[in-house]
């Protein structure tokens, strides 16, 4: 079993100064690694009945997709506004200084969909509540949210109060 904290390589001040980036492409540039990443995120929802994973842009997609292929079940892409070419459906959620939305195709998936959502770091909660929020709009099941890090300090978790949450590195502090 490879440790995959090892993978991850810190970027200090970045995008900006005073954030600690948690760099994700040793990661996906190890074949062992993100096998192991993808087979452990994908492990607690084997037999959920997954049928969608709802993957979130840019580096949720990596992950997402990889994830959607190990449970046999489809892909329906959650993406900045303006980025799909169908019809739509958003949700909104709140930034420090502002709000942003996330959109999917309005007919990703028919009502009762049982789906998961993967994204890369779970950090405040409010792209993957906006991305729960989304997904029960048009009428599909949140089974779970799967993540390789979470940024614990964030205490992002509590805004997913009531659904599943599975990461694969807790971190503890910003350093």
């Amino acid at each position: 079993m490879l440790d995959i904290r090892k993978y991850i390589r810190d970027v200090v001040d970045f995008p900006k100064k005073g954030i600690v980036f948690k760099d994700i492409t040793p990661l996906v540039g190890d074949p062992r690694a993100l096998s192991q990443t993808v087979e452990e995120l994908a492990r607690p929802f084997a037999k959920a009945g997954v049928e969608k994973v709802a993957a979130i842009e840019a580096r949720g997609f990596i992950f997402g997709a990889l994830v959607a292929q190990r449970l046999g079940a489809g892909l329906a892409p959650m993406r900045k506004p303006g980025k799909l070419p169908a019809k739509t459906v958003a949700a909104r959620y709140n930034l420090e200084y502002g709000t942003d939305s996330i959109e999917m195709h309005a007919d990703a998936f028919a009502p009762g969909t049982k789906v998961l959502i993967v994204d890369d770091v779970l950090a405040t909660g409010g792209t993957l509540a906006a991305a729960c929020e989304l997904v029960r709009k048009l009428g599909g099941q949140v089974v779970g949210v799967a993540c390789v890090i979470e940024l614990s300090f964030l205490h992002g978790r509590q805004k997913l109060a009531g659904q599943q949450v599975h990461s694969l590195l807790q971190v503890e502090s910003e350093t």
